[in-house]
């Protein structure tokens, strides 16, 4: 980020209340600030940018906000980066939104300004799911993607995705280069726009339908291994009850249920509708417990066996179930996804269709439990660094190459993919495999709690933990950055003892992974941490990972690992 001083602070925030092509009711917002220093500088020290989730930030007027003028600039820069690469076809965009407050504005007004530089655009009516647009720009042979949707943040979040060809969000490489489009701009009187009714009538603003979400819910469904199992009477018997956290997952996590023979399914009514707000929950964040409170009440009435839920724009799949107790416990991001691997794998194998060249992948702050999985059935693991767009660009280039076939894909914050017709994480594919999973292992006599047991038995007890800092505004970035320069400066020889035996700074680049700015340590014991500033949140996040002889073992390690760590981290806040 280059310097930025009071000086400049303020002749950005003078601009916007001087620009003509800025709207009264935002200039009435900025006059509101006048005079608070921390308040504008946190508005005005810099431009919104492409993070692993895209652009993100706080709803507002700014610079450093999501607002229909960063929006519009944003979608002219990458207009512009599309015409100029000539690859000798017309451009085309598909666009979709979330159910977050504004999002389908943000979303018409990205398609009109395509339309105002001659890129005809796919846009859904309506909310839709990120991975249906991955899935629609592969589908439809588009050139890019646009997702309007700001995740499982808070409420006053919103953001703006970036999709390449393939479906998968933009590589750095490709984002660095929309990033500069972006900043070439230069002033709003700089961005095209038509009227809807103009793009409509010069066919550069097309709607997308039914039809669409029909061959999306197929492709899911498609991706069962024992729909036949659920047909009979375990699809009536077997209860699932699903929240979509006022989302976009209620319709099609719902069809890909019934497409695969479900037929006990409970919805939460009070979080089934879209609301912007997320008002039943403090954060619409299925890696939560408090999230699914409403969802366990339900379970408890009808005596669910599983519980899932999706966030909002329904990339990311929580799921809850019973334990030995009888009691309702969240499974974490990587119990789930070695579950699902350990499911699939077994499946395939057992009827001889696992291939030789198989992979799965994941990132490198999530638990080798699945990996340790995956290698016992034969299959090869690669890591990537953090976001799911790493893991999709892995995908295509197999997919090109051929050299090893997909299996399955996921991270530790509850992102999940089987299937290649996406190349980015799916709550509807994931909702509906673990559901699956949970299903074919009670008619065995088994829960998804047992078998985590008996996995946990055969490979060690994994256990992970995760710590987060908010650091917002300027301060908070000289912060993080701070606290980074500490850790890599000062690398510690041992964390409570236990000997530190390899010191991994992906700065510079590091098993053929991109350069981040990420620091993961490895200890004698086997255990590791993981220090990472987010590329979407004002934060910085620390990761932790132990494998012991029992449950009871683990837990101590981590809290032990936690508490150190921790200690060091907060002393530099």
């Amino acid at each position: 980020m280059s310097q930025v001083t009071n000086e400049s602070i303020q002749a950005r925030y003078e601009a916007w209340l001087n620009d003509p092509l800025i709207d009264e009711a935002t200039k009435a917002e900025l006059r509101g600030i006048a005079g608070e220093e921390k308040e504008i500088t946190d508005r005005f020290y810099r431009d919104l940018e492409f993070g692993t989730g895209g652009l993100r930030g706080v709803m507002g007027a700014g610079t450093n906000r999501m607002n229909a003028y960063t929006v519009g600039k944003a979608t002219q820069g990458l207009a512009n980066w599309l015409l100029a690469r000539g690859d000798g076809e017309a451009p085309a965009v598909v666009i979709a939104h979330d159910s977050r407050n504004n999002s389908p504005e943000f979303a018409l007004d990205s398609a009109l300004v395509l339309a105002g530089n001659g890129i005809r655009t796919y846009l859904f009516r309506g909310l839709r799911p990120t991975p249906q647009l991955s899935f629609s720009v592969r589908r439809l042979g588009a050139s890019a993607g646009i997702v309007i949707t700001a995740s499982h943040n808070p409420p006053e979040y919103n953001g703006y995705k970036a999709y390449g060809p393939d479906g998968c969000q933009l590589i750095p490489e490709d984002a660095e280069q929309v990033i500069a489009a972006i900043g070439a701009v230069g002033g709003f009187d700089a961005i095209k726009r038509l009227t809807q009714e103009e793009a409509e009538s010069q066919g550069l603003l097309v709607w997308l339908g039914e039809d669409e979400d029909q061959a999306f819910i197929d492709t899911v469904v498609g991706e069962s291994l024992n729909a036949e199992l659920l047909r009979g009477e375990l699809g009536e018997r077997f209860s699932v009850v699903f929240t979509p956290l006022h989302g976009t997952g209620n319709i099609p996590v719902r069809g890909a249920l019934a497409g695969i023979g479900f037929r006990n399914v409970h919805i939460v009514k009070e979080q089934e509708q879209p609301d912007g707000y997320f008002s039943t929950v403090k954060s619409p964040n299925p890696e939560e417990r408090d999230a699914f409170e409403l969802a366990i009440k339900l379970a408890k009435q009808v005596d669910a066996d599983i519980i899932i839920g999706t966030d909002p724009d329904a990339d990311r799949m929580g799921a809850v179930v019973k334990d030995k107790s009888g009691e309702y416990v969240v499974l974490t991001g990587n119990q789930s996804g070695a579950l699902m691997v350990h499911y699939k794998l077994s499946v395939l194998k057992e009827r001889g269709l696992l291939p030789d060249n198989g992979v799965v992948i994941k990132t490198i702050v999530t638990s080798e439990m699945g990996a340790d999985i995956a290698r016992a059935y034969g299959a090869e693991v690669e890591n990537t660094l953090t976001g799911f767009k790493y893991i999709g660009e892995k995908m295509t280039g197999y997919d090109r190459s051929g050299e090893r076939s997909f299996l399955f894909g996921y991270e530790e914050s509850y992102g999940y993919l089987t299937g290649t017709y996406a190349r980015d994480k799916d709550a509807i594919v994931a909702a509906m495999l673990i559901c699956e999973a949970a299903a074919y292992y009670s008619s065995k006599g088994k829960t998804l709690y047992d078998v985590l047991e008996e996995l946990y038995g055969t490979f060690g007890y994994y256990l992970e933990g995760l710590e987060t800092r908010t650091l917002k505004g300027l301060d908070g970035v000289q912060k993080i950055g701070a606290i980074m320069d500490d850790w890599r400066g000062n690398p510690p020889s041992d964390i409570g003892g236990v000997k530190v035996t390899a010191v991994m700074d992906y700065s510079a680049g590091l098993d053929g992974l991109r350069p981040e700015n990420v620091l993961k340590y490895a200890l004698e014991d086997g255990s590791w941490f993981c220090l990472r500033p987010s590329g979407t949140e004002p934060k910085i996040k620390i990761y932790f990972g132990v494998k012991k002889e029992s449950a009871d073992a683990s837990a101590s390690a981590l809290q032990a690992l936690r508490e150190t760590v921790m200690s060091r981290v907060d002393g530099a806040v």
